[in-house]
C-alpha cells in the first residue's frame, strides 16, 4: 500500500482526540486554508494522520485513519472546500509537545515546525514514525 501521513490540528476545546474517540468517526471539515484544502484533497483512504491538539495544549495526542477521500465539505455551499473522515486508530501512551518536536534533528523540517498555522499538512513517513517513537507508541 502506497500511504501518505499527514498531520491534522484541532483546538481540544473544539474537537479532541478524546472526541473523536467517542464518535469513532467525523468528517474533517470547516478547512478554510487553500494550502490546508489542497492538503485534504491529496488524503485518500488508509492514510495515518498525527492528531495534534493546538491552543495551550500544543501536542501531538494521538494516531488517525483516513476512511474517505475527499468529499464537498457539507459546512459549505461553496463546491471547492472539502473534508475526509476520520477514525481514531490510538492515542500516543505520552503527549508529544511541540518543545519536544522542535528540538529533535529529526523533526526539523517537519511542516509543524515549518508550517506552524497550517491545519492539515503533510508529513514523511519518518516523520510520523519518529512522532510514535517520541510518543512511545506503537500501532495496533
Amino acid at each position: 500500500m502506497n500511504r501518505s501521513y499527514w498531520l491534522l490540528k484541532s483546538e481540544p476545546e473544539a474537537y479532541s482526540y478524546d472526541d473523536l474517540v467517542r464518535d469513532r468517526r467525523t468528517p474533517w471539515d470547516g478547512v478554510r486554508n487553500f494550502e490546508a484544502r489542497n492538503n485534504l484533497r491529496k488524503a485518500a483512504r488508509g492514510d495515518l494522520a498525527l492528531f495534534y491538539h493546538s491552543g495551550k495544549a500544543r501536542a501531538v495526542v494521538g494516531v488517525a485513519k483516513v476512511v474517505a477521500s475527499a468529499y464537498q465539505d457539507p459546512t459549505s455551499d461553496d463546491e471547492r472546500w472539502v473534508c475526509v473522515d476520520v477514525e481514531p486508530v490510538t492515542p500516543l501512551v505520552e503527549p508529544v509537545s511541540l518543545a519536544r518536536i522542535k528540538d529533535d534533528e529529526g523533526l526539523m523540517g517537519f511542516a509543524l515546525v515549518r508550517r506552524a498555522r497550517l491545519s492539515v499538512a503533510p508529513a514523511t513517513a519518518a516523520e510520523f514514525k519518529r512522532v510514535l517513537k517520541l510518543g512511545k507508541t506503537q500501532l495496533p
